[in-house]
């Protein structure tokens, strides 16, 4: 049983750190290109500041997540409140596509990672934090 939780951790943590490899080159990409990261041309000034502000969240969202690898069985609130900001941002997404007409592929995958695989791996944190209890 003991060997079965730890390759559980073992597993979740590689996971974690692989998944975390997603928002955080995303938004490093972002920060350092601005809006040039999706278009063909820089973005108002406006407009690039916040899409690099926003990247950085990402980016530090990202960061975060991949900080709670090493002993990720104890960072079971930390995981959670990164998952419900991941949430809200992808029913936010969700309610653009709804209004702008099917999403990219770009996009959807974004929807993928925020809508289900961070809240299954804050559900399997969860479940591995008990059994280290």
């Amino acid at each position: 049983m003991m060997g079965r939780m730890m390759n559980q951790r073992r597993a979740l943590q590689i996971t974690v750190l692989l998944a975390s490899i997603v928002p955080i080159s995303a938004g490093l990409a972002g920060a350092l290109n601005g809006g040039l990261f999706l278009a063909e041309r820089a973005m108002p000034l406006p407009q690039d500041s916040h899409y690099r502000y926003l990247s950085g969240l990402l980016l530090a969202i990202g960061l975060a997540f991949a900080s709670t690898t090493p002993k990720i069985e104890r960072h079971t609130e930390r995981f959670r409140l990164l998952t419900a900001l991941v949430l809200v941002g992808g029913v936010v997404r969700l309610g653009g596509v709804m209004l702008t007409g099917p999403p990219s592929a770009s996009i959807a995958f974004a929807l993928l990672m925020e809508l289900a695989v961070t809240p299954i791996l804050a559900v399997w944190q969860s479940s591995v934090s008990s059994a280290q209890r």
